[in-house]
């Protein structure tokens, strides 16, 4: 397995990402990068701090479910920010996370990505990445997120995801997608650049001024759906993501419902009107 190089992902990044880019740890092996980074001083606001490694042994993933893949065979990043005033629609911070991680890989040759609500990023009909979103409430005012990225860079022919990506039970790696394999380092830096364009959009305009393209990326559009929410279970068709991030699910005995927190755990095929 071959490790990662600090020093070659500081200096692949560009300004104003340098500048900014206070410090960045390298693991050869961690439990998990944004446990990590959860635990340590925030930076200051405005600056970003990130822990990354290609073999991660304890990943988390939404409600509590993991993040696997062999070592060497992945990449995975968490990056804190600290707002100086916590933003509107914070929980929209993930879906505008997938659009600036997509436009990185799509950068360094991956074609053919969809988003899927709220934390995935798709292709070929299989989960490519997967994203984690945490916050610490520093003060009234300051809020630092720690957000993680999991990328499926070079699995094994024979890798079994096994439960825990329940629906998604295919995975695809950045080698299928790519025509040529970019290295894990350059993966990084782009990775970062663009988090950091995202935090800073995000301070200023939310999510709302990048839900139209989100949309234009939405793998779940039109397909049946079932999903477990807090209150109930709800059984529909997605109709797209509202500005404030909420998924959209029409539905034959209430039209069109709002999803803010829940667990999909069904999809169907595309091609069903909604």
């Amino acid at each position: 397995m071959t490790s990662l190089d600090g020093d070659v992902i500081r200096q692949l990044a560009r300004d104003p990402l340098r500048q900014k880019l206070t410090r960045i740890e390298v693991f050869a092996e961690i439990d998990s990068t944004n446990s990590y980074l959860m635990q340590v001083p925030a930076p200051d606001p405005g600056e970003l701090c990130v822990a990354v490694t290609r073999n991660q042994t304890a990943g988390r993933g939404r409600h509590g479910k993991t993040w696997q893949s062999p070592p060497g065979s992945g990449l995975c990043l968490s990056a804190a920010y600290t707002f100086t005033s916590p933003p509107k629609d914070l929980p929209a911070l993930t879906l505008a996370v997938g659009l600036g991680a997509m436009d990185a890989l799509e950068k360094l040759g991956a074609q053919g990505i969809g988003l899927k609500w709220p934390n995935d990023l798709m292709a070929l009909d299989g989960k490519l990445a997967g994203i984690l979103t945490e916050v610490q409430q520093q003060s009234a005012d300051a809020v630092t997120v720690v957000t993680g990225i999991g990328v499926n860079v070079d699995l094994p022919s024979e890798f079994d995801s096994g439960p825990e990506t329940d629906w998604a039970r295919r995975v695809i790696d950045l080698k299928r997608v790519c025509d040529i394999l970019p290295s894990p380092e350059s993966i990084a830096a782009e990775l970062v650049e663009h988090l950091l364009a995202v935090f800073i959009d995000f301070e200023s305009s939310g999510f709302a001024a990048v839900a139209d393209r989100w949309s234009q990326y939405d793998w779940l559009l039109g397909r049946e759906l079932i999903i477990d929410s807090v209150a109930e279970q709800i059984t529909g068709v997605a109709a797209g993501v509202a500005d404030d991030g909420a998924l959209l699910v029409h539905t034959v005995e209430s039209g069109i419902c709002r999803v803010t927190s829940g667990t999909i755990v069904t999809v169907g095929e595309r091609g069903v009107s909604s």
